[in-house]
């Protein structure tokens, strides 16, 4: 049954529209970020890894949305390249003063940000 699941995933990652793997990807990392809430002082999830996770995609998303030949329109552009230096900072902190409460903002961001890629927000 997983390798159906693996088979699917990965077709659907390469149909998938720009926009929808960026919401799937934030989704993702939102996903290991509040497992790693969920379980804090019980079984802790490696919230290292969901941290790390985190970071590395907003990196790319920042870098990819300050490029010259980004096609989004300046504003937009800037809005998510404050909000990425915001991310990166927020998860600095984070991982400098671990507390399971602040996690939820960098939840809240991807998740937002992901329903506004699907045209929900």
């Amino acid at each position: 049954m997983k390798n159906a699941a693996q088979v699917y995933g990965n077709v659907a990652l390469k149909i998938s529209s720009p926009r929808e793997l960026e919401a799937r990807l934030l989704l993702e990392a939102a996903s290991r970020l509040q497992a790693a809430k969920d379980s804090w002082g019980a079984n802790p999830v490696d919230l290292d890894g969901a941290l790390q996770h985190n970071r590395k995609l907003w990196t790319l998303l920042v870098t990819n949305v300050t490029k010259s030949e980004n096609p989004l329109p300046a504003q937009i552009r800037q809005n998510v390249a404050n909000l990425g230096i915001f991310v990166l900072k927020q998860t600095m902190t984070i991982m400098a003063d671990p507390k399971p409460e602040t996690l939820g903002g960098l939840i809240n961001i991807n998740r937002e940000l992901a329903a506004g890629l699907l045209g929900r927000g």
